[in-house]
């Protein structure tokens, strides 16, 4: 599996959570945004057409880098 299929999984610790995934490309733009509930769980991956993903509220990111906590 190439890094480009690596998978992360976003659990909210509150309601309201925005996961904005942000295009690839000369010009970055917003292309996605979901709404995460406190205890719902997002698995997301990068791709073709995401290069990063902006995370706003209280959550926990795990990846196969780690773990990270919004909090901390």
């Amino acid at each position: 599996m190439s890094n480009q299929n690596e998978f992360f999984v976003i659990k909210a610790k509150e309601n309201g959570v925005n996961v904005i995934g942000l295009t690839r490309g000369s010009d970055t733009r917003f292309h996605h945004s979901e709404k995460l509930d406190k205890g719902e769980v997002m698995i997301a991956q990068f791709t073709e057409h995401t290069s990063a993903v902006k995370i706003r509220g209280k959550a926990i990111i795990q990846t196969s880098h780690g773990t990270v906590d919004t909090e901390e």
